[in-house]
């Protein structure tokens, strides 16, 4: 068992989701031809926090994605596609990829990866009892969602108004401002998210 702290990378294997998302990250700055510095003043992660991200000595929280992806005009969801070399037509489930926030332990499994040419992808999340995410802003605005739930208790938070969700519930929203994830019962709550891009 390793001993590294929450967010500490440790020993990792070279074809894992996050070598390979560290990868796009990395790629992603230097097609754009950003400094650590210039990326550290528009998303406010250190460029020290940065550094190690890119060379996957740091897994990334949720947080420092979204704010990432704000920056490049990405989905979570298609960085982790690209980083598995692009997303194909059809994704078996035993295919489907899986990326957990070291800070919350929360799951996010990509159903179906986005496609350069259409507008919408399909996530399932899971959140685990007693756990809370939180977003000071939309990574993308105008960003379209329809969320779902499945299972579990669910406080969804959307620039300030409170929904609860109960099993079979959707929520509808454009999101531009702050949102808020909350577990309020005893075990994960369990979510489908449909992302309409603008």
């Amino acid at each position: 068992m390793s001993s590294n702290a929450p967010g500490e990378a440790g020993d990792v294997d070279l074809n894992s989701i996050d070598v390979q998302i560290a990868r796009r990250l990395a790629g992603l700055r230097a097609e754009r031809g950003w400094t650590l510095e210039t990326l550290a003043h528009r998303t406010g992660i250190s460029r020290a926090s940065l550094s190690r991200l890119e060379r996957c000595e740091l897994s990334p929280t949720a947080t420092m994605l979204s704010a990432l992806c704000g920056q490049y005009g990405w989905t979570l969801s298609r960085l982790m596609a690209e980083a598995e070399n692009g997303p194909p037509s059809l994704v078996r489930a035993r295919e489907q990829i899986t990326w957990k926030d070291p800070e919350t332990g929360y799951v996010r499994r990509v159903v179906s990866p986005p496609h350069p040419h259409l507008k919408g992808e399909l996530v399932e999340v899971s959140l685990p009892a007693g756990a809370t995410v939180f977003y000071d802003a939309s990574y993308l605005p105008g960003l379209e969602h329809h969320l779902w739930r499945l299972d579990g208790v669910l406080v969804l938070e959307v620039e300030g108004t409170a929904l609860q969700l109960e099993k079979g519930d959707c929520a509808r929203y454009v999101l531009s401002g702050p949102s808020r994830f909350e577990c309020r019962g005893r075990r994960a709550a369990r979510y489908l998210i449909s992302l309409v891009h603008p």
